[in-house]
């Protein structure tokens, strides 16, 4: 008889969907939640004002991270500053948290390059469109650290279609066989576009495909800060001391179509994203910090004010840039341009300028 191997590896929770935390864990500081719940609602924000700007034809095809907040957020707040960032398109909480501006993002998803020309975290890698792509590219980076002997750890996201990719097993297996510093981080929102998760893989999680590289592999509930947090911060500081790669599955929901040129009406059954809200990350962690006497209604509309100023401020920024020179989408694609790409260069710009365009 036929049988299918189950793998199981632990999965981590800790704040349950009401807010209420039984037992917190080893080390566990409740301070440093209020920074991350504020950091999931500026991403929050920012993703509403961004779909807003795509449906009034100011900015092209934006994805937003609505619902997985506490991921972007906690992953990005248990990294050092020195460490390296490698995201997907729905990373915008986790470039935020590292010092990317929210004007740069919308230049970015405006069809200006100059958005991935990151004022903050110069060595974070731009967003990587091209699905699972990154994971090399992660591999490449730890391999540095490591020759270099650096303490720094690369961390690199990607979704749970992109585990199906042969980048992403590749990648895993050099990091495994090399004792890499990095980490990768699935986040399972349960659909790749339109294919849902159990049209993915016949494995229990995504989280045990580690096992066929010999790495650690762990699960943790991507809607519960606190264990995003653990989970990943024992990843990235096992890295940090030379033990290798990891990898964590992020379990959460996408609440919102997959990009602003999607309609998953088509796909998938509202009364699921019903359900998927009533475990929501940034609710959830409201209601502990209330709880906890850490945060109040008056705290709740300050923070609201703030985050409609700043992002407000960082529209007007993004749509007072002026338009990038047509030259540039050739002047930056080599050190020095070939010879044929400078005659199509000279030729578009004279096109150009006979049609009046700057």
């Amino acid at each position: 008889m036929d049988t299918v191997a189950t793998f199981r590896v632990p999965r981590v929770a800790y704040l349950d969907s009401h807010g209420h935390l039984p037992a917190p864990p080893a080390g566990f500081d409740p301070d440093r939640l209020v920074p991350v719940y504020r950091g999931m609602m500026l991403t929050r924000a920012f993703d509403a004002k961004a779909v807003a700007l795509q449906r009034t034809g100011q900015l092209r095809t934006y994805p937003s991270s609505l619902g997985q907040e506490a991921v972007s957020v906690g992953l990005a707040s248990v990294m050092q500053p020195e460490d390296v960032l490698l995201p997907t398109y729905r990373e915008t909480g986790a470039m935020l948290w590292r010092g990317v501006r929210m004007e740069e993002i919308l230049l970015y998803w405006g069809g200006d390059e100059r958005g991935s020309d990151f004022a903050g975290p110069r060595e974070d890698f731009p967003i990587a469109v091209p699905i699972a792509s990154q994971c090399c590219h992660a591999v490449g980076v730890a391999q540095a650290f490591k020759s270099r002997q650096s303490p720094r750890v690369a961390v690199c996201c990607l979704g749970d279609g992109a585990s199906s990719k042969g980048d992403f097993y590749e990648a895993m297996n050099a990091a495994g066989v090399m004792q890499l510093p990095v980490v990768f981080v699935i986040t399972n929102n349960q659909w790749a576009i339109s294919v849902p998760r159990s049209r993915q893989t016949l494995a229990v999680s995504f989280a045990q495909k580690a096992i066929a590289a010999g790495i650690p592999g762990e699960q943790c509930d991507g809607n519960d800060p606190i264990a995003v947090r653990d989970a990943i911060g024992r990843a990235v500081e096992r890295a940090r001391r030379g033990e290798g790669a990891s990898l964590v599955e992020c379990v959460t929901y996408r609440l919102s179509d997959h990009t602003t040129a999607d309609d998953a009406r088509r796909y998938r059954d509202e009364a699921e994203v019903s359900a998927a809200w009533a475990n929501e990350p940034v609710a959830r962690l409201r209601h502990y910090l209330a709880d906890q006497k850490r945060w109040s209604k008056q705290d709740e509309e300050a923070l609201i004010a703030e985050i409609g100023a700043q992002v407000t401020a960082a529209v007007e920024r993004y749509l007072a840039t002026p338009l990038m020179p047509r030259q540039d989408l050739f002047d930056y694609l080599y050190a020095e341009l070939p010879a044929d790409l400078r005659r199509q260069r000279d030729a578009f710009l004279l096109d150009a300028e006979g049609a009046g365009h700057d």
